[in-house]
């Protein structure tokens, strides 16, 4: 009844044969149960006595038994990741630092608001004060007011294996009690193993290629008090960050000035045409509705039509698309390949091939680019894959969390980004940041390359680093911006944006030097524009920020640094 689509009954004749192939493969629903409890009862374990120096649980676990008996006890553990002061991490955070390891995991309250009630002590009134913050299922807000949310959940199946289950662990040690992927401490000191060997008619149950040998504690070998799960921590105090999207100003605030008063200026402007390919850097750029022209206005899409971006395909970024707004194509370009050139012009024809396509959570309605573009592409990465570009039609609309305190956001549309119109970043705190990365990293970084991996539309340089999140919105010129809120950064901040390579010390040092949190830079949204030309954004364009109405201020120390109101 609640099915979306039609149920596939052509292939309920698979089932049994599959349930066949089980039996061949692992002894029965019996071994399998045993087996990943064990897995489950060995996690269980040794999480539960990670602490820190100071004697402070790693982690706080949610269950109703003590992973004692199997049948009661599923092969899933359910947490959350704290502190050393005892403070939830957001499972939007340990998410993203677990994808760099090669790790799913499952975030959230996973569809039992009741039981997440129940364990994380969330009252109604809480769920109600969550929602209007901003929160919804599936989104990022992991705390609110410093409170979780939702929690982590891992789970364990028939494939899962004892290499698996230290897997996890060591990620968890890494990112909270070391800064390297060392061996496990408590591998040869806390834990010992035994092999419950599996009847001789089932070998393939004993196949490293197929399931581990089934690992048992020996509980007396386990202790909260070893040494080995003690370790220093060297993470900065947690900053005071505001958790709920934030409002934008309205109209008639009154510009507030900012510490200092020195000038602040646009350093850099760069659009992506091709969403998650490379960056095309401008002197100066029209502004249209959706935000800078052409910005994220074709993606490329896997056989099933599903978005690609640098996580799954991290050499996109080495395409590399340009715009001649004067010959109004575009020219993309990759190192190999002949240049390419698709027509800025829509192609919306009879011949066009209309589809309707996700970004996110978010339905697109685009048209394909045609064979010989969606060749490139098929050659270039090795894989079946087309060029699609946004129809101008019907325009994503803006995510429901963004509108709080935006007005006439229905009116608002987005182009093919994630979050919001621009992203801007702030060049100060590119260098403080230079300075945390650079001490984990033996190779000399750039600040250039930094700018790069941010992916970011609107570079400024102003005095302070960090105090673009002090704005509520900001005007340039003759535009006028709302400040949308943080923007939480994901695993392509790891991927060097001119060789593809990974290097996930990025995401771990901006977690470590921002508190534990991976915010870095703010969205920005444009009011709707007046005119029907476009404005134009130039670098050099003094940007005149407002402050937050909770924002400390620092009196003028002169005629020069007063506001103009």
């Amino acid at each position: 009844r609640f099915e979306d689509g039609t149920v596939s009954f052509l292939d309920i004749i698979a089932l049994k044969h599959g349930f066949d192939v089980l039996e061949k493969l692992t002894g029965g629903m019996e071994k399998i149960k045993q087996h990943t409890f064990a897995l489950a009862h060995y996690t269980y374990t040794v999480l539960s006595t990670l602490k820190y120096a100071n004697g402070a649980p790693v982690a706080r676990i949610y269950s109703d038994t003590d992973f004692s008996n199997p049948d009661v006890q599923g092969p899933i553990i359910n947490f959350n990741v704290l502190d050393e002061n005892g403070e939830v991490i957001g499972f939007s955070q340990v998410d993203k630092m677990a994808s760099l390891y090669n790790i799913h995991v499952r975030t959230g309250c996973f569809c039992n608001t009741g039981a997440c009630q129940m364990h994380l002590g969330i009252s109604n009134e809480d769920i109600q004060r969550n929602l209007q913050a901003g929160h919804v299922c599936g989104d990022d807000i992991d705390l609110v007011d410093g409170r979780p949310t939702g929690s982590v959940r891992i789970s364990f199946g028939y494939m899962s294996s004892y290499e698996d289950a230290q897997t996890f662990l060591k990620f968890i040690i890494a990112i909270r009690l070391s800064k390297s992927d060392a061996e496990i401490p408590f591998q040869s000191s806390v834990t010992k193993l035994t092999t419950e060997s599996v009847p001789d008619d089932h070998p393939s149950f004993n196949n490293a290629d197929k399931l581990s040998p089934i690992p048992h504690i020996l509980d007396r070998e386990l202790g909260n008090n070893s040494p080995a799960t003690k370790m220093t921590v060297n993470w900065q105090p947690p900053e005071a960050e505001a958790e709920s999207i934030r409002a934008a100003v309205s109209e008639t605030a009154v510009p507030t000035c900012r510490r200092g008063g020195k000038p602040i200026t646009v350093t850099n402007i760069y659009l992506f045409p091709i969403k998650s390919c490379s960056a095309f850097e401008v002197a100066e750029w029209p502004v249209g509705n959706q935000g800078l022209l052409y910005d994220r206005n074709w993606m490329v899409v896997n056989q099933n039509g599903i978005c690609m971006t640098q996580k799954q395909e991290p050499r996109l970024c080495l395409v590399n698309p340009s715009i001649d707004l004067k010959k109004k194509v575009m020219v993309i370009q990759a190192e190999g390949m002949d240049p390419i050139s698709v027509s800025l012009e829509e192609n919306t024809g009879k011949g066009a091939v209309i589809c309707e396509s996700k970004v996110c959570s978010h339905r697109v309605k685009t048209y394909d680019c045609g064979e010989r573009i969606a060749g490139w592409f098929s050659m270039f990465l090795g894989r079946p894959c087309r060029l699609i570009r946004q129809s101008s039609d019907m325009k994503n609309r803006l995510h429901q969390k963004n509108t709080k305190g935006l007005s006439s956001a229905t009116n608002i549309s987005l182009s093919l980004v994630n979050e919001a119109q621009y992203l801007l970043i702030n060049v100060a705190s590119i260098l403080q940041l230079k300075e945390h990365i650079s001490a984990r990293l033996k190779d000399p970084l750039e600040i250039e390359e930094l700018i790069r991996r941010f992916r970011a539309n609107i570079v400024i340089s102003a005095p302070e680093s960090f105090e673009e999140e002090e704005w509520a919105e900001i005007s340039i010129g003759a535009l006028r911006f709302q400040v949308v809120g943080p923007c939480s950064r994901c695993q392509i901040i790891c991927i060097d944006q001119q060789s593809g390579e990974r290097n996930k010390e990025f995401l771990q040092s901006l977690s470590a030097a921002r508190g534990r949190k991976t915010n870095f830079g703010i969205y920005l949204m444009n009011q709707p524009l007046h005119s029907s030309l476009p404005d134009i954004l130039s670098v050099g364009s003094e940007v005149l920020p407002v402050l937050k109405e909770n924002t400390e201020i620092q009196p003028p120390t002169s005629s020069e640094e007063k506001c103009s109101g």
